[in-house]
């Protein structure tokens, strides 16, 4: 029964340190960059774009897919950046825990 109770209050403080580090994860930004830094893309930890940025020089008729390109690698950059801090918390969270290779924490 000692161990049980240990169990659950060992339960309940990964569950807060989880959210704790949700929270921390929600409040991170990541910037992507594309074409040399002509496009810049800032993200949440949520992946939701807070910020694009994109130099004038693009703005020509002709040069719309380009720009459109740039525009989803440098989205791209910055989610794969966001989805790089993620996985370090959650591997500095979990350090010593024994949970099977593969296994996804969910957030």
């Amino acid at each position: 029964m000692k161990d049980l109770l240990g169990m659950m209050g060992k339960a309940k403080e990964m569950q807060a340190k989880f959210q704790a580090m949700q929270e921390e994860i929600a409040n991170t930004e990541a910037s992507g960059q594309a074409g040399g830094g002509l496009v810049q893309v800032v993200l949440s930890g949520k992946s939701e774009m807070r910020s694009l940025k994109i130099d004038p020089s693009l703005f020509k008729e002709d040069d719309v897919e380009v720009l459109e390109d740039l525009i989803v690698a440098a989205h791209n950059d910055a989610r794969s950046k966001v989805e790089a801090v993620m996985q370090e918390k959650s591997r500095e969270l979990t350090a010593g825990l024994p949970i099977p290779p593969g296994f996804k924490l969910p957030f």
